[in-house]
């Protein structure tokens, strides 16, 4: 990017992931995101005011790309309430599995951001909830699920079934049972919701 050119927010955003790509979450410096914008760093401050907002942002935005196709296939209406709730909880799964292989630095930053950014996570977290909470409801209305909150039953579906999207079990998610230990959990989740 030549420096004659309007900096924006997203330009910063999408320079500092290629950054971050390139020399990880833990080298890398807003030096650095500076050097491939070439501008001053000192420019970047003035659009966010730490490193670590800049890596909350470039989490947030990479977030956001995560949740658009769960809230395309929670929009979706084909089908019982169960397989699109099995559905997008293997869609959720199969994304974050995917990016552990695919864009480590990303994931390791997203890991890492977890643990500093909590606001942000719940935000995040909240959404998905949110998603799940519109299938959920759909369930409830034709009685497919049993009578109750369709948020509530949507957190706790979330949280039982963190093992296979938290980043911290990241290390489990490449074992050979858990496929059959989701399954496992599925079925307890499906025997409670059911009417």
């Amino acid at each position: 990017m030549a420096n004659d050119q309007p900096l924006t927010k997203e330009a910063i955003l999408e320079a500092a992931e290629q950054v971050l790509r390139r020399y990880g979450p833990e080298k890398t410096s807003v030096v650095d995101v500076a050097k491939a914008l070439q501008v001053s760093h000192g420019t970047l401050y003035r659009h966010f005011p730490s490193k670590a907002a800049l890596r909350e942002a470039v989490t947030e935005r990479w977030l956001h790309r995560i949740g658009e196709p769960l809230q395309e296939l929670a929009n979706q209406l084909d089908g019982s309430a169960a397989d699109r709730l099995r559905t997008w909880l293997q869609a959720l799964i199969q994304s974050k599995r995917k990016h552990v292989i695919e864009d480590p630095e990303m994931f390791g930053m997203y890991s890492a951001v977890t643990l500093d950014a909590v606001e942000m996570i719940a935000e995040h977290v909240q959404h998905l909830i949110g998603q799940m909470t519109g299938i959920i409801a759909d369930g409830v209305n034709v009685k497919e699920f049993r009578s109750g909150e369709p948020e509530a039953m949507a957190r706790a579906i979330f949280f039982a079934t963190t093992r296979f999207h938290h980043p911290a079990h990241a290390y489990e998610w490449s074992t050979s049972t858990i496929e059959q230990e989701f399954d496992l959990v599925w079925e307890l989740i499906l025997s409670g919701i059911r009417k």
